[in-house]
């Protein structure tokens, strides 16, 4: 008797969990809410300012915080730049074959005046040997991405005009991202003349981009490809398994620490991530906070 008795419990025990299981599970996965409370909890043990955009492009789900506070686009702009050479190849005004001379000196947007960019002050230190050759448009837009040479930016934007960079990025219906100079204009950063982006402004063009809407689907996929190849990954890649694609730009500069761009999921899905910050005091600490957060958001994509 004792033993049917533990045959039926153990029979009940089974059933129980066979009726709960799908609602535990179904409490187990994490909200929207709460990878927002997750996210803005890791951020608060930061100093510093903190924005991010996160969308999912299959069922347009989206996680917004300071989506629209303005930051320093610092090195995030060159997507804007890059996008603007895809237009205006697309318009036969300029061809990737078109030859460029490299030099060091610009003009300040603030007065005009010359300045010289330096190896010391550039993540790319090949392109100073190379002062007097020249390189193909192709080559340096894709320096600007993979290793963001601020020496190959400035060629470009003195290519094809920060003005009309602007004017593209409202045509995409990017309202507050602003590309007014090159980089390093120690001058223009001094009176505030910058670059600036907010994450939804980012977050908006990688969409456009993820879904072939920019220039075209066959520049879409291009700009894909040179994004994909970035070097710089200790912040949105850093902590997911290899089998993820990252296609994505960073930005970096005195208390600014920035990522943002498309994840490729290995089952065909796709979501687009920025990570902004400003006023941080640790970079190494803000790296890993970011790449956790972009673990959580890979985690809640997987659920």
């Amino acid at each position: 008797m004792g033993l049917k008795n533990s045959k039926l419990a153990t029979a009940m025990m089974i059933l129980c969990v066979l009726a709960l299981g799908p609602s535990a599970m179904a409490q187990s996965k994490l909200t929207l809410e709460q990878l927002r409370q997750k996210v803005e909890g890791e951020f608060s043990k930061q100093t510093g300012v903190f924005a991010v955009a996160f969308k999912d492009l299959a069922t347009g789900k989206e996680l917004l915080i300071q989506e629209r506070e303005v930051f320093h686009a610092a090195s995030t702009m060159k997507t804007p730049v890059m996008i603007e050479v895809y237009k205006q190849v697309a318009q036969h005004k300029i061809a990737f074959t078109d030859s460029m001379i490299i030099k060091t000196e610009f003009k300040s947007l603030a007065d005009g005046s010359a300045y010289t960019l330096r190896a010391i002050e550039d993540s790319d230190t090949n392109i100073y040997k190379e002062v007097g050759t020249k390189r193909t448009l192709a080559s340096l837009v894709y320096d600007m991405i993979i290793v963001s040479s601020n020496l190959a930016t400035n060629l470009v934007i003195e290519r094809v005009g920060a003005q009309n960079v602007t004017q593209t990025m409202r045509d995409l219906g990017a309202k507050d991202i602003q590309v007014r100079r090159g980089v390093e204009d120690n001058k223009a950063f001094a009176q505030g003349i910058n670059n600036t982006t907010t994450a939804y402004d980012l977050m908006l063009i990688f969409d456009k981009i993820a879904k072939g809407k920019v220039v075209s689907p066959e520049a879409s996929k291009a700009m894909i490809a040179t994004l994909l190849d970035q070097k710089f990954n200790s912040a949105i890649p850093a902590k997911l398994p290899k089998e993820v694609k990252v296609a994505h730009k960073t930005g970096s500069l005195a208390g600014v620490r920035h990522d943002s761009g498309i994840i490729f999921l290995p089952d065909g899905r796709k979501y687009v991530l920025v990570l902004l910050s400003k006023d941080i005091k640790d970079d190494t600490m803000v790296s890993g906070a970011m790449a956790t957060v972009s673990e959580w958001v890979y985690k809640y994509e997987m659920q």
